[in-house]
């Protein structure tokens, strides 16, 4: 469902959440969300769009592949 290009946060969110992930929860500097022992850092919230390369980031470190995230 969403593409591989820049989305909204709360795209990304509801994206991981589909895809089994809990939260987001408070931490640190960035809040995250967890599967299983897995935890991702959300990039922290801002006027625009998160990138490709960002996005591409987060999902390599939820172990999420593109195929993954766009039937998500």
């Amino acid at each position: 469902m969403p593409s591989f290009g820049p989305v909204k946060r709360r795209e990304l969110v509801a994206a991981l959440r589909r895809l089994g992930f809990l939260g987001p929860f408070s931490g640190g500097k960035h809040e995250f969300m967890y599967r299983g022992s897995i935890s991702v850092a959300l990039p922290n919230p801002h006027q625009s769009d998160i990138g490709r390369e960002l996005l591409a980031r987060v999902l390599r470190q939820a172990g999420v592949s593109r195929d993954e995230w766009e039937k998500a």
